[in-house]
């Protein structure tokens, strides 16, 4: 009997999957984002309609944490670093001065509209404040966007769930007094912070040594790596959502064996922790309450978009001459909500905070129509600011795969379809002695190609390289997907010591 109720559960589950992976396509048609389905999903399922009942904050607080960190750990992964670390400084900003004054401008709105004690109005306050990683990296990564505007906003979602998370759970739990809530921020940023550089520098030495048995275990190593992090800090009473970005964001862009498919199968882990995080969360609510949340909501969005996130992004960039207004303007339109905000507000929910029941439901609703809102207005508005960037898909895809034995690697490249690589003949590329386009695949058919053969769009290229010339190789593939065969041949890059081996 139990074995059968086990599988008509998992019948079940896997039903809801299914539905959920073909609502991405059937949401992507008509303009819809894919969350509000499964928010959707989640509140058809539940006790109001079919009847499912799960009312169980602990257990929704919990594994909504970890399938943030999840999350979370894929957005460090995929952020390209040479893109993010000329504006780290300004992401950090928003992060930290930015939310500090988004919290202050949202608890005083909360303690007027909802009648909050001012604990508690902090609490939602710091709830609402934080920018949802999973729905930034979706929206951005459609716009062509300039690299610095995609790194400030890639960088600020995810780094700023860390000091919410950690003000809204110190808060909830009877913390007080500023310096206390102080040093506890500090320690928790700090500790998290080393944590997270050292897991991914530790991780990434071990993944280029180990010589695995089968592709598929680096993408299982790589995540685990970033969660064994998450884990640690939590442990050490740290930030565990800073140490798994941070860690995600070195082992991301330390060229490891197999890159592509370890972003492939951190991709798709994210996937499924956003599918069964917002069913879960839509669960979990209770549609028959919201109708009486709808104005409280529709009041402190409009202050959140209106009021707290420009004066934020304000406050953040102060003294930044080249943020121009246009800038400031599409950052703080960006600042998207999703999962996070809800999941947060599941924490004093969990510690039953005086009417934290009313301020789930609230945030509940805010997200679904700042969802509504934002994400159609950004791609007109990026156009209307003249912030669309003509270069951004200039850049091409390099996968890398080691050779252990010939101390060689295999580069595969993919020429976008505005790379400047187009019209390029192969002798202009000008590799290393060492490196050498080898094999060209083009419309589903694959040759080897000649120093005269002319690269086109959609090519995918085989390029074998010594081990310690990739990143030379990589480095120039990429200046002339940029420039074009005129581009500036890059210095000589002088190899790593796991290289020279």
């Amino acid at each position: 009997m139990a074995t059968a109720h086990l599988d008509v559960a998992l019948l079940a589950g896997a039903g809801v999957l299914l539905a959920a992976v073909a609502g991405v396509r059937l949401s992507s048609r008509l303009g819809v984002p894919s969350l509000l389905l499964y928010l959707g999903l989640g509140m058809l399922l539940g006790e109001d309609v079919i009847g499912v009942r799960f009312d169980n904050a602990d257990a929704a607080r919990n594994l909504g944490l970890i399938a943030l960190a999840l999350i979370v750990a894929e957005g460090g992964l995929t952020t390209d670093w040479p893109t993010i670390r000329p504006v780290l400084p300004t992401a950090a900003a928003l992060s930290t001065l930015g939310v500090a004054v988004s919290v202050a401008v949202m608890a005083g709105v909360t303690h007027l509209v909802l009648g909050l004690p001012w604990r508690a109005a902090i609490v939602a306050g710091a709830v609402v404040s934080s920018t949802d990683a999973a729905a930034v990296f979706a929206t951005l990564r459609a716009l062509r966007l300039p690299r610095r505007l995609v790194g400030v906003l890639e960088a600020e979602s995810g780094l700023n769930d860390a000091p919410v998370v950690i003000l809204a759970t110190l808060l909830s739990t009877g913390h007080s007094g500023a310096g206390n809530i102080a040093w506890h921020v500090g320690y928790e940023l700090a500790v998290g912070a080393c944590i997270g550089v050292a897991a991914g520098v530790l991780g990434a030495a071990g993944l280029r040594r180990a010589a695995l048995p089968a592709v598929g275990l680096y993408p299982i190593a790589t995540l685990g790596v970033a969660i064994a992090s998450y884990a640690a800090a939590a442990s050490a009473g740290a930030s565990g959502f800073l140490a798994v970005y941070v860690t995600g964001l070195i082992l991301g862009n330390a060229g490891l064996p197999h890159r592509r498919a370890t972003l492939g199968f951190a991709n798709g882990v994210a996937w499924l922790a956003q599918i069964g995080l917002f069913v879960m969360l839509g669960l979990l609510v209770t549609p028959s309450r919201l109708g009486a949340a709808l104005l409280p909501a529709l009041a402190i969005a409009a202050a959140l978009l209106l009021l707290a996130r420009p004066l934020s992004v304000l406050a953040s960039t102060v003294g930044l001459s080249r943020f121009g207004w246009a800038e400031r303007a599409f950052v703080a339109l960006a600042g998207l909500r999703g999962a996070a905000p809800i999941v947060l507000a599941t924490i004093p929910l969990s510690a039953e905070v005086t009417g934290a029941r009313r301020l789930f439901d609230v945030v509940f609703v805010l997200v679904a129509g700042l969802t509504l809102l934002q994400s159609p207005l950004l791609a007109p508005m990026a156009r209307r600011l003249r912030l669309v960037d003509d270069d951004a898909g200039r850049e091409l895809e390099v996968e890398a795969a080691p050779l252990d034995r010939m101390l060689a690697d295999l580069v595969t490249v993919t020429i976008g379809p505005r790379s400047k690589l187009h019209g390029v003949e192969v002798w202009e590329l000008r590799l290393p002695p060492t490196a050498a386009v080898a094999f060209v695949v083009r419309a589903g058919e694959g040759f080897v190609p000649d120093r005269r053969t002319t690269l086109r769009h959609g090519d995918d290229l085989l390029v074998v390289t010594g081990r310690a010339e990739r990143a030379q190789v990589e480095q120039r593939l990429r200046a002339v997907a940029r420039d074009g065969r005129m581009a500036a041949l890059p210095r000589p890059v002088t190899p790593t010591r796991t290289q020279r081996r």
